[in-house]
């Protein structure tokens, strides 16, 4: 039969990697003091892992193997059913991913696709794919949602803009008698190993539909504009590696991807499929590829919206409170090198403040005359200006006494650049700085852009977040 030849391949596989993936293994499983019980692991290897799970790990070396297997490059042989739409006639800018099943209390996926067309501009619309995966084996009502969106949405299927696809229940791996990591009781674990199986199945059907991904729920509110949003979080992060970009704090909401990463996240989602939740094989995903750190970006873009869960009709009133509904004007930060004359503390450093993630710079105690300099790679015009100072829990580390200045005719060496003559745009008021209309107070185009301490002060400074919003490009 074609689907025990499959699954017999997909066993095979699993044998043949298990040596060479046991960095991976370890990696991702030592976190979660996870026992290794699979039968294609041999007691020395079992062995081992916990042996090496009691030393400090050097991920590096697994690292590099992961990102260059092979195996994991191609797509999964998976036939899709197309339930609604067509193949897409020309490749997007961002396909969003929505996987659904019947839940036994409320259906908020008409609603999650109404507020994503919705929400989106007729330029925007021309730029996104959507894939609806049906990812129940209840035929009846997949055949009922498919009549419902096809009905609501027939237009943007026309556009070629939604498709609605379905996986037949052949190709799943076994979900019966799975390894109940963390006492789950065998139907979560059942639930939880599938929906890794779902979102596997999805990814691989969206690598080359588009440059990049996002992944949603199918009880999700957008905000106003995300497209645009997210495509300028993007153009700012140019140049910078990241494999991950996170626009909601919530589970596997709103996480952004490379189109070219989705084959191998789909490979390692199967992978692991029973080890644990899909938001958290996401965050071991991240780490494997080198990125370390989480990026992510407020206020929120997308919201959660359900109130019953999709396991069991419980109640889950999870709610992003960085969520903003209206349109938000993300700053354009355009490209500029940063300096300082204070004592940074640790690790602390200039970019941090000028960056678009939820990080700053920390600085001791600053004196009369010191600084925090911007100097743009361009001449720009810029339209406002806005830097905040201190954060929630130290709230006294503002600065007390400052100015912002810009300023023009830029001397010196790449790494010494400065300018000659400065601009004094305003005073810091309680920590904090604001100017709109800067091109019409300022009449050269901006190389440089400075916070200058004008009073000396006991008190360290955090500098929480500068932002630029530029207006248009001048003549040069």
């Amino acid at each position: 039969r074609h689907n025990l030849k499959y699954f017999d391949k997909m066993r095979c596989l699993r044998k043949r990697s298990a040596v060479s993936f046991l960095g991976i293994l370890v990696v991702c499983l030592l976190f979660m003091n996870l026992y290794i019980e699979d039968g294609y692991v041999l007691e020395g290897d079992k062995q081992l892992i916990r042996e090496t799970a009691t030393h400090q790990l050097n991920p590096e070396r697994y690292v590099h193997s992961f990102k260059d297997l092979s195996n994991f490059s191609g797509s999964i042989n998976i036939s899709y059913r197309y339930l609604a739409g067509t193949p897409l006639p020309r490749k997007r800018y961002l396909t969003i991913g929505l996987s659904s099943v019947k839940r036994k209390k409320g259906n908020y996926l008409l609603e999650t696709i109404k507020s994503i067309f919705e929400q989106s501009s007729y330029e925007e619309l021309k730029e996104i794919a959507v894939v609806v995966q049906l990812a129940d084996f209840d035929s009846a009502w997949c055949e009922g949602m498919v009549q419902d969106i096809s009905q609501k949405f027939a237009h943007h299927i026309i556009a070629g803009r939604l498709i609605v696809i379905h996986v037949p229940e052949e190709y799943y791996p076994v979900l019966d008698g799975l390894k109940r990591n963390y006492n789950d009781p065998e139907d979560r674990v059942k639930f939880r190993s599938k929906q890794n199986v779902d979102y596997a199945f999805l990814l691989n059907f969206c690598a080359n539909l588009s440059d990049y991904y996002v992944m949603l729920e199918d009880d999700v509110r957008c905000s106003k504009n995300f497209l645009t949003a997210v495509k300028k979080v993007i153009t700012s992060r140019e140049g910078s590696y990241w494999v991950t970009l996170e626009f909601s704090k919530l589970g596997y909401i709103g996480k952004l991807y490379h189109s070219h990463d989705l084959p191998r996240l789909a490979h390692f989602l199967l992978m692991f499929y029973q080890e644990m939740p899909c938001d958290w094989l996401l965050i071991h995903f991240r780490g494997l590829l080198a990125q370390k750190e989480v990026i992510r970006f407020k206020p929120s873009l997308f919201q959660h919206m359900g109130y019953y869960s999709s396991y069991k009709g419980a109640e889950n009133k999870l709610k992003d409170d960085d969520f903003e509904e209206e349109s938000f004007d993300i700053p354009d930060n355009p490209p500029a090198n940063l300096h300082t004359n204070m004592n940074v503390f640790e690790n602390y450093e200039a970019s941090k403040a000028y960056s678009s993630i939820d990080e700053y710079f920390w600085g001791k105690a600053p004196s009369t005359g010191d600084f925090y300099g911007i100097v743009f790679e361009k001449p720009i015009k810029i339209s406002k200006i806005k830097v905040v100072t201190g954060t929630e829990d130290r709230q006294n580390d503002i600065l007390h006494h400052g100015a912002l200045e810009v300023g023009e005719k830029i001397v010196g060496s790449k790494k010494g650049r400065q300018c000659t003559t400065y601009l004094r745009l305003g005073e810091f008021k309680n920590g904090n700085f604001e100017i709109t209309d800067v091109e019409h107070k300022v009449l050269f185009d901006i190389n440089c852009m400075r916070i200058l301490v004008t009073k000396s002060q006991k008190e360290w400074l955090i500098i929480r977040s500068i932002s630029v919003w530029t207006s248009q490009t001048p003549n040069q």
